[in-house]
């Protein structure tokens, strides 16, 4: 996600690319060139040939997932962090995270950060403060909650007036997630943390403090339901207010109370026509304790992972469709790689949370394609993918639905595409959004083909052998 500005210059519609509006003349539709039948999962899943077929099996996804934590350095076992870390492999996790910015940035109001404003985040880092040797704590992250470069809620810009990417923004993790706490700033209202998937700094007041034990335990316990809607959210509720109306993610896991008494009620509520679930709360001290919530029996949850079929990963795709963009999963949304992520989670399986990542990635089935690969060859490749494939250029990355006549679709969260106009020139249209494309007559920024600028394809599954 996090990739250089240079890279993102030339991306056809990357995760941070700023759109170019549209003549008013031209409609969405006729540009792009999607119809609206094709915005219906329905549409691509009658088209394949065995949409139902499960790709892997559950004991297959567990081996796949334990080979993206063996052998992908940015995929990470909690269980194997160590009683103690030695304070400069902490510092140097923090100074490659927080490093001091290099070029200008800029406020919401379109000023310049004061450099006395930056110099503030860099003392807020406290690195003076880490000890020899730091014994990680472990916490569970209480709501949905940002993960920033620095450890300030400050958004700031790379271009005055131009406020959908917050260079300070990184991810975000989930109720539920499991963090090993590194280190706090200066004033402990920050902490620094690694998760499966990130280190980044996340506000203090989202995490709840636990034995390292019940910590890890949580993610793994039985029975269990899993949100297969885009979002889910728990009942509201005064009397917990910790575990009212939270929003979980597409993927996101949470223990089930299935032993809980029928006739015993949930925060003043009958639990008859809800899932009784539990989550981590924070008490007045930071320690973690697990309560009880409610989940609506009409949420779009499943008590396990989705079979891995072609027909799952496009309806999940597709629950997606039309959602705000939203850079680092800022704004309760999410970007074009957290998008897959999710996706993919939602049958059990793990991918890197980055697209560079993600497209590295030596857990998968790649296939890489080199600068000098030619469009003839690259065309190929493309016109022999399934559905789910996943299609990497700087900084973006793009999710196969299928082919028509002659033409690969594919479904992103994408700030915007450019193509060929009726008049041969080539156009902007803002998507801003989770979007059908066709891929091959997208274009790349200078007007060349998009499919030129593939750096990689990754199949999710494990890798062919050499």
């Amino acid at each position: 996600m996090r990739l250089l500005l240079l890279l993102m210059a030339v991306f056809v519609g990357g995760c941070a690319t700023r759109p170019v509006p549209v003549p008013p003349s031209a409609t969405t539709a006729s540009l792009v060139g999607v119809r609206a039948e094709q915005l219906d999962p329905a549409y691509w899943i009658a088209r394949q040939d065995d949409a139902q077929r499960r790709r892997m099996t559950a004991a297959a996804i567990a081996a796949q997932n334990a080979r993206m934590v063996a052998d992908d350095p940015a995929v990470h076992d909690l269980a194997a962090v160590p009683a103690t870390l030695p304070r400069a492999d902490i510092e140097a996790a923090i100074r490659a995270l927080s490093a001091p910015p290099t070029r200008a940035l800029f406020d919401g109001d379109g000023n310049p950060v004061p450099q006395a404003t930056l110099d503030a985040l860099a003392d807020d880092l406290a690195l003076e403060t880490i000890g020899a040797n730091v014994a990680p704590a472990f916490a569970l992250v209480t709501q949905r909650a940002d993960l920033r470069t620095f450890p300030a809620t400050l958004r700031v810009f790379s271009t005055p007036g131009d406020t959908d990417i917050d260079r300070f923004q990184e991810s975000a993790l989930f109720p539920g997630t499991p963090v090993a706490v590194l280190h706090r700033s200066r004033d402990g209202a920050w902490s620094f943390v690694a998760s499966a998937l990130y280190r980044a700094w996340i506000e203090s007041r989202f995490l709840a403090s636990g034995e390292r034990a019940t910590v890890l335990d949580y993610a793994t316990r039985e029975p269990h339901v899993v949100v297969t809607g885009a979002t889910a959210r728990t009942v509201f509720t005064r009397e917990q207010p910790q575990v009212s109306d939270l929003q979980l993610d597409m993927g996101v896991r949470v223990p089930l109370r299935a032993d809980w008494p029928a006739d015993v009620p949930v925060n003043g509520q009958h639990p008859l026509s809800s899932y009784v679930i539990e989550l981590p709360i924070r008490g007045a001290d930071g320690a973690l304790a697990l309560v009880p919530a409610l989940l609506p029996k009409t949420a779009d949850v499943a008590t396990d992972y989705l079979p891995y079929t072609e027909a799952n990963l496009l309806r999940q795709g597709f629950k997606f469709l039309g959602e705000r963009y939203g850079w680092g999963h800022a704004d309760g949304t999410r970007d074009c790689s957290g998008f897959v992520s999710e996706v993919y989670r939602a049958v059990g399986l793990v991918l890197p949370r980055n697209t560079g990542d993600q497209a590295r990635s030596p857990a998968l089935d790649r296939i890489v394609f080199e600068p000098n690969t030619s469009h003839a060859r690259r065309l190929a490749v493309v016109r022999g993918l399934d559905v789910g494939d996943l299609v990497y250029i700087p900084g973006h990355v793009m999710m196969v639905i299928g082919r028509e006549n002659d033409s690969t679709f594919v479904i992103h969260d994408v700030t915007g595409v450019s193509v060929r106009g009726a008049d041969g020139a080539a156009t902007r249209v803002p998507l801003n959004a989770v979007s059908v494309t066709p891929l091959e007559s997208l274009l790349a920024g200078d007007g060349t083909p998009l499919v030129d600028r593939i750096t990689a394809i990754q199949r999710v599954r494990a890798p062919t052998p050499p």
